[in-house]
Order: C-alpha cells, then sequence, then structure tokens
C-alpha cells in the first residue's frame, strides 16, 4: 500500500506547486471514514482509493483529481457527507466526487438498474467535467485488477462484459491506451480464457522460436535511422492478446495467418522529422500496400496523432511502425491527461469541447430510452472510422459505412433532418452510398425536405439513426392522435352523446394514458376501440348494442353517399399511422374500407378486397372511411396489374414505353411464370388514382406485344 508521504511526493515530483496540505488531509480524511472496512480480497478498503490515486499519479494529474480519487467512495461507503466534504476540501472537489459518487451508486445498484441507464448517468457526469471519467477509468482499472478475488463467476463475467462494452472504448475515445489495453486484457482473460491462453502460449513459442527479435529489429531500426540523420526513440513490443485476437476475427484467419504481430514506434523532435523518417523507412523496406495512415494531417477525434505503416522490416519480419514526434507520444499514451502535461488551461476538463461526446450528448437527447440510446452509444463507438472532407475542407470523421446521410448529422442535426441529395467528389449520388476515407461529400438541402423513415435503414451512425427514430416517432404520435380522436368522435356521434375532454379525463386511469392525447394516440395505434372508450365514459352503454358493427356485406352494398361521416385519410405517412394493404392496393377513387390492426393504426383496403373475409367477425375492427372528395391530392399510390406478355424482343420495351407515355412509374415488377411464348408478370405502377390506372390498362391493352393485363387483386 501506498504511504502517505510517498504519493505527496509522487505529485510534487510532476507538479511543484500541488496544495501539499490538501494531499495530506484528503489522505487521512479517508483513512479515518474507512476505518475498518475489508474488500473482498480481504485488504482494507482504504487501499483501493488509495491505489485509484497511484494510477492517476502515472498520468501526472493535477491535485484536485487525486484527491477526489483518495475520497471518491466516502459518500457512497462511509459516514461522510456531501457537505462535509464541501466544507473540508472546497466545492471543486465536493462536485468531482459526488459525480463519482452517483455512478458508483448506479454501479451497485446494476442488478435493479440497466447498465444503459448507468452509461447514461456517466455520460452526463462526464460531460461536465471529464475528470469524473479518468477518476472513473481509474476506479474501474484497480476493480477489474482484483476481479479474481470476486467468487460468483456470473458477476465476474457481467463485469468483464460491461468493461469491454463500455468503459474500454470511452478509454480509447479520451486517447488512455494503456488503461484500454489493460482494461481489454483482463476482461478478455474472463470471458475467453482459453483463447487468451492460446494466443498466450503461441506468443512464446514465437519468443522462444526467434529469441529476442524485437530488441534485434529495434536496434537496426535505430541504427539506421541515426545513420541517415534522424535523431530517433525506437521502442518495440508484442501486440496484446486482444488485439491479437480481435484481428483473428474481424478477417477471419488463423493465427499462423497473422504476421504483423509486433508495433514499433519511433518517436522524433518535429513533425518534419516523421516524414523523413518515413520515407527513410519506405525507401530502406518493402512496403505492405494498404497499411499506410496518415493521422497527422487527419487526427482522430481523441486528438491522436502519429504516421502508421507496415513494412516488410528487418530479417523479413513484417511489421507495424508507428511514427511521432515527442510531444504526439505524451498525447497517445496520457490522452486527455496530456492537457495537463503542457499547462494548456482548464479548458480541456469541460467534457462538452470533444466532438464525440457531444455527439453522444445529442443521442442521448432524440433516444426514446436508456436501451435505445446504449444501441446507438455501441454503434457510434465501436466501429472503424473513416474521414471525409465538407467543401470548406473541414474533416469529419464517422465510421465505416457511414453514408451521406450519417456526414449530414455529423454536420448539423438541421443539416440531417433537410437533406435531400449528396455530391460526393463533385458528382451526385444516392444517399445510401458508403463513404470512403478523403471523399469530399457536399449535402443538398431543402427546407420541405423532412428525415425518410427509409433512411434507418442504412444509416449506421447512432446520432443519425436517434434523429430519424425521433422524428418518425413524432410522425406517428401525431398520426395515431388525430386517427384515435375521429374514431372517439364518431364512436359518440353515433349514441348521440357530446364528446368533452372533461369526460375523457375521467377515464385517463382505466387506459394508462396520462393525457387525453395520448388516450386518442392508444385509440389510434388499435390497441383500444373508440366503442371501448364510450363505455368507460357511460357504463349504462355497454348493454346496447353496439352501433358501429359493419358487417361485411352491408359495406359493401352501402353507397358512397351514405359514407359521409368519413374519417379523411389524404395526406397520410404510409407505415405510420394509416397505410395501404398491400393485397388489393387501393387507390383514390375506389371504395375503401379501414380496419384497425394492432401496432399499425388502420389499414386501408378497397371493399372487395378477399382478405376483409377474415375479419367478418370482428366488426370493432371496422372502420367507415372514404377519401375525401374536397380536398387535393398531388401524391401517387401504387397500382398492381398483371399482364401477359409475348417472349419476343422489344415486349419489355413497348411495355415501359406504353406506361411512361402514360404518366406511369414502374415501382416494381415480378415475373411469375416463364414459358417459351410468353411472360406473365406483376407490375407495380405509381399512378394518382382509378381513372390513371384504368387508362394505362386500355393502352397496353392495345399494345401488340401485351396478350392480356388486368388489375391484379391479392
Amino acid at each position: 500500500m501506498i504511504r502517505q508521504f510517498e504519493l505527496v511526493e509522487r505529485v510534487k515530483q510532476y507538479d511543484p506547486t500541488a496544495d501539499e496540505d490538501m494531499l495530506n488531509r484528503a489522505y487521512v480524511f479517508s483513512m479515518k471514514a474507512h476505518g475498518k472496512q475489508l474488500r473482498a480480497s480481504g485488504d482494507p478498503y482504504f487501499s483501493h482509493p488509495l491505489e485509484v490515486a497511484g494510477i492517476l499519479t502515472q498520468y501526472r494529474l493535477d491535485a484536485s483529481t487525486i484527491a477526489t480519487a483518495l475520497l471518491h467512495d466516502t459518500v457512497e461507503d462511509t459516514l461522510a457527507t456531501l457537505p462535509e466534504i464541501e466544507s473540508h476540501f472546497g466545492r471543486e472537489i465536493a462536485r468531482l466526487v459526488d459525480g463519482v459518487t452517483k455512478l458508483s451508486r448506479l454501479e451497485l445498484q446494476s442488478e435493479q438498474t440497466t447498465q444503459a441507464e448507468n452509461f447514461r448517468k456517466l455520460l452526463l457526469a462526464m460531460s461536465e467535467d471529464i475528470r469524473v471519467l479518468l477518476v472513473k477509468l481509474a476506479d474501474r482499472l484497480h476493480n477489474m485488477r482484483t476481479l479474481a478475488h470476486i467468487t460468483a463467476p456470473e458477476k465476474r463475467r457481467r463485469i468483464a462484459r460491461e468493461t469491454m462494452e463500455i468503459y474500454a472504448p470511452l478509454a480509447e475515445r479520451i486517447g488512455m491506451h494503456a488503461i484500454k489495453d489493460e482494461l481489454e486484457d483482463i476482461a478478455f482473460a474472463e470471458l475467453q480464457p482459453d483463447a487468451r491462453d492460446s494466443i498466450l502460449a503461441r506468443l512464446k513459442f514465437l519468443r522462444d522460436q526467434g529469441g529476442d527479435l524485437i530488441g534485434r529489429i529495434t536496434q537496426e531500426l535505430s541504427r539506421n535511422l541515426v545513420d541517415n540523420g534522424v535523431d530517433a526513440t525506437v521502442s518495440g513490443r508484442e501486440k496484446t492478446p486482444y488485439s491479437i485476437w480481435q484481428k483473428m476475427q474481424q478477417k477471419n484467419i488463423t493465427f499462423e495467418q497473422l504476421s504483423d504481430v509486433m508495433a514499433f514506434r519511433v518517436a522524433v523532435d518535429s513533425i518534419g522529422d516523421c516524414y523523413r523518417a518515413l520515407g527513410f523507412i519506405h525507401g530502406r523496406y518493402p512496403v505492405v500496400p494498404g497499411r499506410f495512415k496518415d493521422y497527422i494531417s487527419t487526427p482522430k477525434p481523441n486528438g491522436y496523432k502519429s504516421l502508421h505503416t507496415g513494412v516488410i522490416g528487418p530479417e523479413r519480419q513484417r511489421i507495424e511502425i508507428q511514427i511521432r514526434t515527442r510531444e504526439m507520444h505524451e498525447v497517445a499514451e496520457f490522452g486527455v491527461a496530456a492537457h495537463w502535461i503542457y499547462k494548456q488551461g482548464a479548458g480541456w476538463r469541460d467534457g462538452r469541447q470533444y466532438r464525440w461526446l457531444r455527439e453522444l450528448l445529442d443521442i442521448l437527447e432524440h433516444a426514446s430510452g436508456p436501451e435505445e440510446f446504449l444501441e446507438h452509444t455501441k454503434l457510434e463507438m465501436f466501429q472503424d472510422q473513416v474521414f471525409c472532407f465538407t467543401p470548406k475542407g473541414e474533416i469529419i470523421s464517422m465510421p465505416r459505412g457511414a453514408t451521406p446521410v450519417d456526414f449530414a448529422y455529423a454536420v448539423h442535426s438541421q443539416v440531417g433532418d433537410h437533406c435531400v441529395g449528396a455530391k460526393i467528389n463533385g458528382r451526385m449520388m444516392p444517399l445510401r452510398t458508403a463513404l470512403t476515407n478523403g471523399d469530399q461529400v457536399e449535402i443538398v438541402t431543402s427546407k420541405a425536405q423532412t428525415p425518410s423513415p427509409t433512411w434507418e435503414r442504412f444509416v449506421v451512425t447512432g446520432k443519425a439513426r436517434a434523429r430519424i427514430r425521433r422524428f418518425v416517432r413524432m410522425q406517428q404520435r401525431a398520426q395515431y392522435t388525430d386517427l384515435g380522436r375521429s374514431i372517439v368522435q364518431k364512436a359518440f356521434r353515433q349514441e348521440d352523446h357530446d364528446l368533452t375532454e372533461k369526460a375523457l379525463e375521467g377515464v385517463l386511469s382505466s387506459f394508462n394514458a396520462p393525457t387525453v392525447d395520448d388516450l386518442y394516440a392508444i385509440v389510434g395505434e388499435g390497441l383500444h376501440t373508440g366503442r371501448e372508450i364510450l363505455n368507460a365514459v357511460f357504463p349504462s352503454e355497454r348493454a346496447k348494442k353496439p352501433a358501429n358493427v359493419v358487417s361485411l356485406a352491408k359495406a359493401r352494398a352501402a353507397k358512397p353517399a351514405e359514407r359521409d361521416m368519413a374519417v379523411p385519410i389524404r395526406g397520410l405517412i404510409p407505415g405510420m399511422a394509416v397505410h395501404f394493404a398491400g393485397c388489393c392496393h387501393p387507390l383514390r377513387g375506389d371504395r375503401i374500407v379501414g380496419i384497425v390492426t394492432t401496432g399499425k393504426g388502420v389499414t386501408i383496403h378497397t371493399i372487395d378486397c378477399d382478405t376483409l373475409e377474415g375479419f367478418a367477425d370482428m366488426p370493432e375492427r371496422w372502420l367507415d372511411i372514404a377519401w375525401n372528395p374536397g380536398a387535393e391530392d398531388d401524391g401517387l399510390h401504387v397500382g398492381r396489374i398483371s399482364l401477359v406478355v409475348a417472349n419476343e424482343p422489344g415486349s419489355l420495351g413497348s411495355l415501359s414505353t406504353v406506361i411512361a407515355k402514360n404518366l406511369g412509374n414502374i415501382a416494381n415488377l415480378k415475373i411469375t411464370t416463364r414459358s417459351r411464348d410468353f411472360f406473365e408478370m406483376l407490375i407495380d405502377v405509381e399512378v394518382r388514382d382509378v381513372k390513371h390506372l384504368s387508362n394505362i390498362i386500355a393502352a397496353l391493352r392495345a399494345t401488340p406485344a401485351i396478350n392480356s393485363v388486368e388489375r391484379a387483386r391479392g
């Protein structure tokens, strides 16, 4: 266990101006507060905060952070209070201790609280002061070092999974690579012990076969660089077992096929020396194609800068070489803590200055719940990155596989919401195009555009997916609310009752609806019917025969003029509260009926659709609706036609020409039967209404290459 004077001396070595008295008081306060408490290992509990503080001194953190590490468990695990901490150590340390305490409290309750909620709170705390995350990472690192003392195997695995999924990626994002590597290695040993042991055995075998191979390669690289006028410090190491295993999984290769298990770092004085060293290495050794990356001109989001290259180096070994200045090396080793080393002011402590953290906070704002937030955040943190440019030259980093829609949302949420197209390297390209390193992307926007639900199928960033889902939820709720209001109003009118919000407020608790709009929404979603709402408000109506029972025969016999209570349906977004059935493809001008479907709202069918037979015994799900005759509808609907076409050259060309001349657009085509003489096919055509489709069918019938054509049903 570190002694008191040793801890203070460690801090004074790199920060002579540190408040020695405060550190001594924090040490004594924590030791007295924890008293005789013991850890699972049997060690005094005070050894834990002391080790956490010791870890942070390795990163040369300021005295306030070291004091926070000593005190971080006192409020949670002892009789000490936050006001007491503030009175002894000031507001800054009390705020930091409070941030770490909240996270620890959530962790201790993780059996009742979801991992997602824990992470949401962690993100909020570290956005105010990044030092909260530094203390939390050191806390997690020491807990992982003592993980073996936890007797329950499932608890160990849960902690290891949480470390691998949450804390290791966060450590990587703030550049704390040593902490990241150790967290991953300990978690890997718990989750995949056989795989780790196998890799370690193979690494030992390679060492035994090659002797001090890393030492010999290091000496040769160093000697050659110095001989060519580059003052460089060269160091080498084996890659960690987890990084080796990860590469084997990603590339689906065996250990024997993996040749670059060694990495070497070249530290020089200036950026110019970086490129001179790179030039010499590329001139001296064969380059492995596709392995060069320039993170000096395009740094990683966590500030990491370096040149990476792969070569067939000394002794014909395939190796990875990282070239950086000594200052870049400090940032690579210490991450955000390097800002303290170079005295760049207190601004670095504000977590919101980090772009990736701002994006995670934006996801937090738009996700519907903690689980969805965690899903989007893992998307954001776990993927390799590509670097693209705005027309003004700003670098935007995104996960590999990102599309122009992801790029638009990375620029700004409003740009993403109004995106209608994209120019990639000066050419208009589809929005689902995968971006590659170095692409210049220009987003075309329109104020009339809104996010399309189909975008969610191809976007890869959590921020984009969260914004799209939020918009869909808002639109869906509005549709459900309007539809539900119409359904309830109709049910009340049919029984000659006046509908008032006061009457509905009295039955909200019966349907677990906080507000009247929420009640309308669940009716529009199909979870309850208008009749159920009426019966709740007027219990005496239960004994009456439902006035809104519509038999299949009666619905089909009814004349359009009799349907004056219709719910207007034009303008609704397909796939949300109201959508059109794929079995009959109703068009404007068809006589239609609505079927309330749980989770989807209302499905619109033509009145002669065979599918309606299946709802004959469920009259409460029928909704009497019609097209709004007085409203303009500039939208297109899909009609389906069935054709028999001669199997001869030019037939399909004639078919598409006739449809195009009649202002139709082929949305889909499927050949159902193919013979030597004829093709039978189904074609979905975008048209304005029934009359438009009838004109296309008539024109097709007059075409010699087409044997027959009918509107398809079912």
